[in-house]
């Protein structure tokens, strides 16, 4: 008996319970193994996740290039041109300058309307918005184009944002563009809001006389054509410059020299005379503001818009070479 207890008491030894500080170690041995099957399985998930994202990625530039198949290059052309266009407009009215350009400029078009030159439109004493059309290409020439051609891509430059601006899947052509439009559309705002003066002093509510509405018609076309050919001219300049000042003053610069040279062409007649009438925006633009509308003006407001686009696109572009 004392032997198979001597021999129970020594198995006993043998099997000895697990201590704490094996079981620490275990854990300790444990925690590696499963920090490996953690990564082993992560490796597992990124290895299924990267053909997935791959093929989303994929399946977006397809997407893409099956939306440009399907609607074709012109089309592409025409939606990302809109896309920027409506953009730009939507920073001019988030900014304060949709508004003090518009403000600004009705005030200080009521203020010549009425009240410059001995009594203003009250001493014409006839149904007419002759002033007007004196006074808007002036306004838009000396404020209006500049302040909203400015800032279109000197400060896209400036800002560094010009290039995340071209990263994205646009070209050139339609940056140029879009910011073309909304800069003219700012401009058409504006000039539909002057509407309200003939309206409110000959249709409705006042009755001032009867307005011979065929002159305001025009005037406002050879504005839009005005406006156009400006707005063409201040791209050109914020596109060679990234001061918004500088590209401010060069466009007004410009825009009244083009005013003002129209006033000479009756002291110098002769082919002088005919030279600064072809090339001043003034001469081009009296017909209008008479009522007939002039095919030669339209040909030349619309070159000078053309050819100014294409030197600001080819002003971005050189960027590329540089």
């Amino acid at each position: 008996m004392s032997t198979l207890e001597n021999e129970r008491d020594e198995q006993d030894k043998d099997v000895k319970p697990p201590t704490t500080a094996d079981s620490e170690s275990e854990t300790k041995a444990a925690k590696p193994a499963a920090a490996d099957e953690d990564d082993a399985r992560e490796d597992d998930e990124e290895e299924e996740e990267a053909p997935k994202a791959n093929h989303r990625s994929g399946a977006l530039h397809t997407d893409a290039a099956s939306a440009v198949a399907a609607e074709g290059p012109g089309l592409s052309i025409v939606r990302n041109t809109l896309t920027i266009a409506k953009r730009e407009a939507r920073s001019y009215f988030d900014s304060l300058i949709a508004y003090v350009v518009i403000g600004g400029s009705t005030l200080a078009l009521g203020i010549y309307f009425f009240l410059i030159q001995q009594g203003g439109f009250w001493q014409v004493d006839r149904a007419s918005m002759t002033r007007m059309f004196e006074f808007l290409p002036w306004m838009l020439a000396a404020l209006v184009i500049p302040l909203v051609t400015m800032r279109s891509i000197a400060d896209e430059k400036r800002s560094g944002t010009l290039e995340l601006l071209i990263t994205l899947p646009v070209r050139d052509s339609e940056v140029i563009l879009g910011k073309y439009f909304a800069a003219l559309f700012m401009c058409a705002v504006l000039l539909l809001i002057t509407l309200i003066y003939p309206i409110a002093m000959f249709a409705w509510p006042w009755r001032l006389g009867v307005l011979d509405w065929g002159p305001v018609w025009t005037g406002y076309f050879g504005l839009l054509l005005f406006s156009g050919a400006g707005v063409a001219v201040g791209m050109l300049f914020s596109s060679l410059t990234e001061s918004q000042i500088i590209a401010f003053f060069l466009s007004a610069f410009t825009l009244l020299l083009l005013l003002i040279i129209g006033m000479l062409v009756e002291t110098l007649p002769g082919a002088v005379g005919d030279a600064i009438a072809f090339i001043s925006f003034q001469t081009r633009f009296t017909p209008f503001s008479r009522g007939l509308i002039d095919t030669r003006a339209i040909i030349y407001f619309v070159s000078i818009g053309v050819i100014c686009l294409l030197a600001a696109f080819r002003s971005l572009e050189s960027r590329k070479w540089s």
